[in-house]
């Protein structure tokens, strides 16, 4: 399961960022890491940005990147 799989609301885990390159890195920047709790706040009427809060700060991903990143539901 992706980030854009997720419904607003939804609690997840980091389990692994796929693709490489420079967008692997900055989604590693960014504070994307393996274990990294986040939640889904909204995604825009057209689906293109998707807002997540990640620790005490939100972040807005493009769709192509919210698919790049497997997480597992948390209760």
């Amino acid at each position: 399961m992706t980030i854009s799989n997720l419904q607003p609301g939804a609690r997840a885990r980091v389990l692994r960022i796929d693709g490489s390159g420079a967008i692997r890195q900055r989604l590693l920047d960014m504070g994307l890491l393996p274990r990294a709790t986040l939640t889904l706040e909204r995604v825009a009427p057209l689906g293109d940005p998707i807002w997540i809060k990640l620790d005490d700060f939100q972040l807005s991903l493009r769709r192509a990147e919210a698919a790049m990143i497997r997480v597992g539901l948390l209760p």
